[in-house]
């Protein structure tokens, strides 16, 4: 299992700087995050790309339903070029919040879903072969062109999405479940509606059936992520069993530190850099 941490707030340079620090204590990825205002994720990432030679840089998470897919190809294509094939995309509907909503309206989930599924077929055939990708959605289309065309990204065909996937009780189909089997990971919405631990039992109810869904449209399994998120600092995500390893054998592949009570401001970003300083848990 390999581990990333999210920086929570850090100007471009402040991230750049934390990836660096992330590398060399042994950190497997590094993770920004999307505003509709605010610090670009993807500058971010652009900018950690040129400092680091190793380290996976991706976003935790990306709204895709409100990008124009051909404006975030074009920039996790960048990021992937700049990296030398190190970018990853998680995406999933976002969470609507004020920063969100001062500028758009909530369109409902339903439009936000059918949205992110034409963005997410629109980023993987501009990324895999422009030239001769056509498309015709409900919200957005894209003709064949060769206009000054990127190069190729070095992860092909196109840098990995993982895609957040939560079990609907009482819907026949699991539209989220069955969106993230058709990608390259899952990141399990696991959100106990106590307030406890995220426990083993309801990660297993997120993972298998998205298991049986790559099998049955005959996708390897040997390769798909799966994403834990984590808090080994605090109690922001706290997790039952507590012990790495035995997320590991329930399926996880990646466990991400998402230290999202950490304040912002330079208090909150010494606290960042110390932890990551620290190094990644002990995985096995």
């Amino acid at each position: 299992m390999r581990s990333g941490f999210v920086i929570p707030y850090a100007t471009e340079r402040e991230f750049a700087d934390l990836a660096r620090l992330g590398e060399e204590r042994g950190w497997d990825a590094v993770f920004g995050w999307e505003a509709l205002y605010g610090v670009d994720a993807w500058v971010q990432l652009g900018a950690a790309a040129m400092v680091t030679e190793r380290i996976r840089l991706g976003t935790l998470l990306t709204p895709a339903a409100r990008h124009r897919p051909w404006d975030l190809a074009s920039r996790v294509g960048s990021v992937d070029r700049i990296s030398n094939g190190r970018a990853v995309m998680s995406v999933g509907l976002g969470a609507l919040h004020p920063g969100w909503l001062a500028f758009e309206a909530d369109e409902g989930r339903a439009v936000r879903a059918k949205k992110l599924d034409e963005c997410l077929d629109i980023y993987a055939g501009l990324l895999g072969d422009a030239a001769s990708f056509t498309y015709a959605g409900e919200h957005y289309s894209a003709a064949a062109n060769d206009f000054v065309l990127p190069p190729p990204t070095p992860q092909r065909p196109h840098p990995p999405v993982w895609v957040v996937g939560a079990p609907t009780p009482g819907r026949g189909r699991q539209r989220s479940l069955e969106r993230a089997a058709r990608w390259q990971g899952l990141i399990p919405a696991i959100h106990p509606t106590d307030g406890g631990p995220k426990t083993l039992d309801v990660f297993a109810a997120v993972v298998e059936p998205v298991r049986r869904l790559r099998q049955e449209r005959g996708l390897p399994w040997a390769g798909f992520d799966v994403v834990i998120e984590a808090d080994s600092w605090g109690d922001f995500t706290r997790l039952e069993p507590s012990e790495p390893a035995a997320w590991e054998e329930a399926g996880a592949t990646w466990w991400v530190e998402s230290w999202w009570d950490v304040p912002q401001g330079a208090e909150g970003l010494a606290e960042v850099r110390r932890r990551v300083e620290a190094g990644p848990p002990a995985l096995r």
